[in-house]
């Protein structure tokens, strides 16, 4: 009995320093574990979010009404960064350019007055063009951009007037506009124009090379390039794809994350390059 016992010691001690039962090591790099279920696996899961985010697709959230009514306040909107190329990390510098921007879309960029702020706003003016602005009218080369009637007012119908009394305009209203559809050659988008505004001018001037000329929808109230002047190219990040959420009102002292109140259901999922 002595000897059976003696043997079945030595197989349990065998058994404790077996590998199979030792605890695997969280920072051995070159184990399996590591990769699967260790640091490994949670520093690559961060490393192809922030490969995302940086050649593919980032997410912005509106804060301003210099784009109404297309682009509403607290719209969610993701931004593919891969369409005009892509860039060296941390850096304006490409590595490779697809093609270059197009009259019309809406685009993310780094403020020229300080490259840590992020605007949105719509191309207007390419290089070479020349672009005068008078009386509500955009004139591009001398041909005066056309307005109409919109034929759908289903995002004017979503501003309020919360949305006009914001940056000390307490006394301003949405009744002090007028929805419009401007024909951009061959791009169809809304603008806001204030009623009986006639002596808002600009230009003309002429779009240098490598530069945009930029102005939001809510042409009163837009700083644009009518305000810093013409936009580097390179300061483009992106070309604005759709609402993925919206919402009236976002929570206090979070002004990033929505008030699941006041979510604008009907919104998600709205392209921003339509006039519908």
């Amino acid at each position: 009995m002595a000897a059976s016992n003696d043997k079945n010691d030595k197989k349990n001690t065998n058994d404790k320093k077996s590998p199979k039962n030792e605890k695997p090591n969280p920072l051995d790099w070159k184990s399996k574990h590591f990769w699967t279920d260790g640091w490994g696996s949670l520093g690559l899961a961060v490393f192809i979010a922030l490969f995302i985010r940086w050649a593919f697709v980032e997410a912005y959230v509106i804060p301003s009404g210099s784009m109404l009514p297309t682009l509403q306040i607290h719209d969610h909107i993701f931004v593919n960064k891969f369409t005009y190329g892509l860039r060296a990390p941390f850096s304006e510098s490409w590595l490779v350019k697809f093609r270059e921007p197009e009259r019309g879309e809406i685009v993310v960029f780094k403020y020229p007055r300080d490259m840590s702020t992020f605007f949105i706003k719509r191309i207007v003016g390419l290089p070479g063009d020349k672009i005068f602005y008078q009386n509500g009218t955009l004139f591009i080369n001398d041909k005066p951009m056309e307005k109409t009637v919109p034929a759908s007012d289903i995002n004017y119908k979503w501003l309020r007037e919360a949305d006009f009394q914001r940056d000390g305009n307490f006394m301003d209203s949405k009744d002090n506009y007028v929805h419009f559809t401007e024909k951009l050659e061959g791009v169809d988008h809304s603008v806001l124009i204030r009623k009986g505004d006639i002596y808002d001018e600009y230009g003309p001037v002429i779009v240098p090379a490598d530069s945009l000329f930029m102005m939001g929808d809510n042409r009163n109230n837009s700083s644009d390039s009518r305000v810093w002047e013409f936009l580097p190219q390179k300061n483009i990040l992106g070309k604005a794809m759709f609402v993925w959420l919206s919402c009236e009102e976002t929570i206090p002292f979070i002004p990033v994350i929505c008030n699941p109140l006041t979510i604008r259901w009907s919104r998600l999922l709205h392209p921003v390059h339509t006039n519908e």
